[in-house]
């Protein structure tokens, strides 16, 4: 029970690493607020925690949206009593895989810097200022990308990436003061996940199984990476097992980027 009586707010609850990442905290013992845009998402999120015994609210939120981010936390807050730990996990993908840099649209662009990276400012900031008012530390998970690592295609994704990635270094040195930890969870293609369908990957069990099989060829161990991967990592990250540990981007990438 590594987070037993903590509270956690997950963003992108819906699914992939957002779901994985609420299941596998409610196991351990938080608190979850379970946030997606897609609001039966979450709510399937929150019944599989209480069928399991654990306990988990659900809110529809666009993290786009400071005003809701805002409220977001202000419900959590409500619901059980403070905030322990921020999970700002929403991302999007280039909105056509294989899309070169010129391929891009303003409006991709726009919609990309809306969500990547200004979703993690708000959750960052208004998690920040809930810790701040609280007095006794927090925690602040984002989920990043080896794409901002290293560069393999994707350039405006991998450019919001890199952004999310210097806002975590730069919360975690402004936070420590406070007792405020701020690391990133930074996967390397996740084939079974509604991320790559959302960039137009035909979403057949062939097609998968065919993403799958190149992602886990690019990785030196030979696996793809899943959303419970992550998941895992999360669960340490934010736990006080990791009390000593702020401002790291942890890749989550089967050894890609130690090449």
């Amino acid at each position: 029970m590594l987070l037993q009586g903590k509270r956690a707010v997950v963003t992108g609850a819906g699914s992939g690493v957002g779901a994985a990442s609420a299941l596998r905290f409610a196991a351990e013992g938080a608190h979850v607020v379970c946030a997606d845009i897609q609001s039966d998402a979450a709510a399937q999120t929150v019944r599989q925690i209480e069928s399991a015994g654990g306990t988990a609210i659900s809110v529809a939120c666009d993290v786009a949206s400071e005003a809701e981010v805002r409220q977001l936390i202000a419900t959590a807050v409500e619901q059980f009593g403070g905030l322990d730990i921020m999970f700002n996990n929403v991302g999007i993908p280039t909105p056509r895989l294989g899309a070169a840099l010129e391929d891009h649209t303003a409006e991709d662009f726009d919609r990309l810097i809306a969500i990547n990276v200004g979703s993690v400012f708000f959750g960052t900031k208004h998690a920040v200022m809930q810790f701040k008012q609280q007095g006794d530390g927090g925690v602040i998970l984002n989920t990043g990308s080896v794409a901002g690592m290293v560069a393999w295609g994707g350039a405006v994704y991998a450019a919001t990436k890199g952004a999310v990635h210097q806002l975590t270094r730069a919360a975690a040195i402004e936070g420590a003061p406070f007792g405020i930890r701020a690391n990133a969870v930074c996967p390397a293609g996740m084939p079974y996940t509604n991320f790559m369908a959302a960039g137009g990957l035909d979403g057949t069990p062939e097609a998968l199984a065919a993403v799958a099989q190149r992602t886990a060829d690019n990785h030196p161990l030979g696996r793809p990476i899943t959303a419970a991967d992550c998941a895992e990592a999360a669960v340490f990250l934010v736990s006080d097992r990791a009390a000593n540990v702020t401002g790291v981007l942890l890749p989550v990438d089967g050894g890609y980027t130690a090449r």
